[in-house]
């Protein structure tokens, strides 16, 4: 692991926290001035062990101040947590050194134990920032740790050697194109063009030209022989999304293209051979569309060789913590502005939130926080109108459902309920029973499911999300705090590091 470094004149504070530390099992390395710390970071940029996890400064001393010392270092380490010591007296200081970039600042004297704890709350923002930027500079097209995601990755990988059809389904937002692009990346056209078209986007008359092309003099303002997409896409691979939305007429031409390879432009007489691959998405039941006649049944037959159901980000909650961070990335890069981190309890709020939206509702939330959130750590009070009043009602909706359901089914335990809260001593006893008797009805309901499901991983399924519940709540009470946290689960604090890794929730 690398070293604390610290910064301060005074010998007995670096004494002081040198022992405390080492105690605790972290390394340091000393220093009595910012030029000292300057010239060793200059020695350290070929070896990047050689550089400090978290640099710990004081605020005032010879030869230059804690504040020159933190611009110098955020300029050239943006990522790297300063902690700012600072006298009690030096409050307009603590407030420079926030603007500043600075991760906290340490008031004088201070609280040994405080300290410890501060300094390892910025170890562990260090290293999850090292995490973050491993994961950015070798960035994914997709993301997703869900079970349902990782289906989709599979197919994705199965289908890497064919040309096949392929349809997609899933709601709006959801990342349907992005499984187009990554289907046509890894298959053999990947070297040829890849094109979408929205045929919801695009008025019907003039769908056709842009999907088959036209000849000169087709229609007026048809002054030259236009190409479409289905030539733009020769040799590579044609998006249609909102397939579902195509008007019949032109579904009946897609059937032909698709069938023999040919069509024809708008005004032409010549037939156009079309070497292309057709991926087709749609938020609708295609099936229902053709019950009630919107869409042709050989047409839906044509394009659902092979089916790729995309599922929403409610149903994929674990994937909320890794799809935020990479969006917050994202935002900041595409602004010119230092990203943002986001806090435990801010990522427990958003997990609670059922975005019906998906996937491209949190990317304008990231956008949003980027722009609006008032620091570089974005906490829970931060989150936009919609996500608060969302996550209230999402708690406040099941709990209310089970309620109802308890009272109709069982009025005798509702009367003996109601009877013991006669007694002086009986109604927190009472609500306890009725809360742990509701959590654990709905743990056997969600079981029945999976297992009616015919899932064989339920044990592993609901443990993940127990736990995970468990630890953000816990994260959530303690504003992040992981040790104080740890301490009220009754765990280790290696114990918590280890689950909020395995169970993804960095």
């Amino acid at each position: 692991m690398k070293p604390i470094w610290i910064v301060d004149d005074d010998q007995s504070i670096r004494f002081v926290l040198e022992k405390a530390l080492l105690r605790e099992d972290l390394p340091t390395r000393s220093f009595t001035n910012t030029r000292e710390v300057l010239a060793a970071l200059e020695a350290a940029a070929d070896d990047e062990m050689q550089g400090p996890q978290v640099l710990v400064s004081d605020i005032r001393m010879p030869g230059g101040s804690g504040l020159d010392l933190l611009d110098k270092i955020k300029a050239k380490h943006p990522g790297l947590p300063v902690i700012i010591m600072t006298a009690f007296s030096d409050l307009d200081s603590a407030v420079s050194a926030f603007q500043g970039g600075a991760f906290e600042y340490l008031p004088k004297p201070f609280d040994l134990p405080r300290a410890v704890e501060l300094i390892r709350r910025a170890v562990d923002e260090s290293q999850r920032e090292e995490v973050s930027e491993e994961r950015m500079a070798a960035a994914p097209e997709m993301l997703g740790q869900a079970p349902a995601m990782q289906d989709v990755f599979r197919a994705i990988g199965r289908l890497s050697q064919s040309n096949v059809t392929v349809l997609i389904t899933g709601e709006s937002g959801s990342g349907k194109e992005l499984v187009a692009r990554a289907l046509h990346k890894h298959s053999p056209r990947a070297n040829g063009p890849f094109v979408a078209i929205n045929t919801a986007a695009i008025p019907k008359d003039l769908l056709e030209s842009e999907l088959f092309g036209h000849e000169r003099g087709a229609f007026t303002g048809a002054q030259t022989m236009r190409r479409g997409r289905f030539e733009q896409a020769e040799g590579g691979t044609l998006f249609l999304d909102e397939i579902g939305d195509m008007p019949f007429d032109l579904q009946t031409r897609l059937l032909r293209v698709l069938s023999d390879g040919h069509f024809y432009r708008v005004g032409g007489h010549n037939s156009v051979k079309a070497n292309v691959r057709v991926i087709a998405a749609t938020h609708q039941d295609l099936e229902q569309r053709v019950k009630i006649g919107g869409f042709r049944e050989d047409l839906f037959h044509r394009l659902n060789v092979i089916r790729l159901r995309l599922p929403a980000l409610r149903e994929r909650g674990e994937d909320v913590p890794a799809l935020t961070r990479h969006f917050l990335q994202q935002s900041a890069k595409q602004l010119g502005v230092e990203p943002k981190r986001i806090s435990e309890a801010a990522l427990a709020q958003l997990a609670t939130f059922s975005f019906p939206g998906n996937v491209r509702q949190l990317e304008n939330i990231c956008h949003w926080l980027t722009v609006m959130a008032p620091a570089q750590l974005i906490e829970a009070k931060d989150l936009p109108p919609e996500v608060m009043a969302g996550s209230a009602a999402a708690v406040a909706a099941p709990a209310a459902a089970v309620a109802e359901r308890e009272a109709a089914a069982a009025p005798s335990a509702a009367a003996a309920v109601a009877s013991a809260s006669a007694a002086p001593s009986a109604p927190a006893a009472g609500a306890a029973a009725v809360g742990s008797a509701s959590w654990e009805a709905g743990l056997e309901q969600e079981a029945q499911s999976l297992l009616a499901a015919g899932r064989n991983d339920v044990w592993d399924v609901l443990s993940r999300r127990f736990e995970s519940r468990l630890i953000l709540t816990a994260l959530a009470n303690t504003r992040g705090r992981r040790i104080e946290a740890a301490q009220k689960l009754g765990i280790g604090r290696n114990t918590i590091t280890r689950k909020i890794q395995e169970l993804g929730l960095e």
